[in-house]
Parts: structure tokens; C-alpha cells; sequence
């Protein structure tokens, strides 16, 4: 199996090195280069075209939001993996908006810094445990208002990746119905009540739901809900 090739954007010398120490440790890593500040990163990144970025929050000059946003707009197939110290709503919901693929606080052991990088690799994101909940209460505080018939088009638009994958398996008018629940914080119980069906049917709808949409368990559910424009 080829390597995953990063390439590292931060700033900070001292913890520069660090990372680069830590990706050396494993054999299914190769960094291929790294920048100290926002523009010089988004120069290495169109020059190697890495398969993933780990890019820090708090670069000088083009912050790694901007830089992650200018990634996914030009190679969209390019992972990014935000590395920071800030755990702050306004900064998590800012770096998924603007496309991160996982999400990572700075004091992460390099073992598990390893596992994200693969994990993320792999198609599955990873959110810290710490900011986990600012994603949710986010979701969960807002509610989907859109008429019937224009959710398709708002992923379409939002989020391309996962308008393929519900055009390749779409979900159910229930599933969406249950989906909205999940967005909003209904347990499955609560969910069960809401539209008058049993707690197994529930569970029945909320596997398909994670299978349709890739998503490991309902926080990943609400990520995409976020990214892809069925939360607004």
C-alpha cells in the first residue's frame, strides 16, 4: 500500500518540528514538505498535491480557515486535517463550513495523531472529543425549514460528494423525516413518539440513514448535516 502523502502547514517552529518527528514515526506516512505560514502552504500544497494537509487555525497572514477553504475549492480530493489549540464554537463550525475533513486539538498524543491521519485517510472524520459537542449543540439547535422537494438541491449545491452518494442510494421520505429528528437532538425514543412508530423501526431507519450517508454514528451524521446545507 502507497504511503499517505501530507503535507504540514503551521507555524509554530518548535511544534513544526514535532509534527514532523511524529509523521516519521510511521511507515504508512510520508511528508512530503511543510510551510510556516498560510500562503507558502498553499503554494507547497498546488506544487505536491498531497492526499491530506494538516493545517493549523492560527497561521500569519491567510489563516488555515481561508486555506483550508481555497483547498477544497480548487482540489476538493485533498484532506484536510485541522490541527489546533483553539476549541472555540466560532472556529469548529468555521472550519467545517469551510470544508475540514477532521478536526484536532494540538495536545493529542502522536500515536493517535498517527491513527487520525489514517482514519481520515480512509474517509472517516474525526472530531476531538472536546469540540464534539459544540458541533452537536450547533446541529441541534437549529431546525431544517426547506420546502419539500428542495433538500436534494441544497446538498447538490453544498456538497457534491454527497449529493453523488445519496443520488447512488437516496434516502426514503421517512428517512429524511428521521434524519431531521437526529439533527434536531430527538433520542430514539423521542423520535419514535414524533411519528408514531416503534423504537426497533427507529433503530431500522437510523442504520440505513448511517449507511446512506458514510457516517460512523450521529455526530459524523451531523457534520455532513452541517456541511452539506441541510442545516442552516
Amino acid at each position: 500500500m502507497d504511503p499517505i502523502r501530507v503535507v504540514l502547514v503551521e507555524d509554530h517552529d518548535l511544534t513544526r518540528a514535532g509534527l514532523r518527528m511524529a509523521l516519521s514515526q510511521s511507515d504508512h506516512i510520508k511528508l512530503l514538505g511543510d510551510a510556516s505560514n498560510g500562503e507558502a502552504g498553499l503554494r507547497l500544497i498546488e506544487q505536491m498535491k498531497p492526499d491530506l494537509a494538516i493545517v493549523d487555525v492560527g497561521l500569519p497572514g491567510i489563516d488555515g480557515i481561508e486555506v483550508t477553504r481555497r483547498v477544497k475549492s480548487e482540489h476538493p480530493e485533498i484532506l484536510v486535517l485541522i490541527l489546533t489549540m483553539r476549541d472555540d464554537s466560532q472556529t469548529v463550525l468555521a472550519a467545517f463550513a469551510s470544508g475540514a475533513d477532521s478536526y484536532c486539538m494540538k495536545d493529542i498524543a502522536s500515536k493517535d495523531l498517527l491513527q487520525v491521519v489514517e482514519k481520515t485517510h480512509e474517509g472517516t472524520s474525526f472530531i476531538d472529543p472536546s469540540v464534539a459537542g459544540i458541533v452537536l449543540n450547533e446541529v441541534r439547535s437549529r431546525s431544517v425549514h426547506a420546502a419539500p422537494g428542495t433538500r436534494q438541491t441544497v446538498i447538490q449545491a453544498a456538497d457534491p460528494e454527497l449529493a453523488q452518494i445519496l443520488e447512488a442510494s437516496p434516502l426514503t421520505e421517512r428517512e429524511l423525516e428521521v434524519l431531521q429528528l437526529i439533527v434536531q437532538g430527538h433520542s430514539n425514543e423521542g423520535i419514535a413518539q414524533q411519528l408514531y412508530i416503534t423504537v426497533g423501526t427507529v433503530k431500522t431507519h437510523v442504520r440505513n440513514i448511517l449507511s446512506k450517508l458514510c457516517a460512523d454514528d450521529r455526530t459524523q451524521a451531523a457534520v455532513l448535516a452541517l456541511r452539506s446545507g441541510l442545516v442552516h
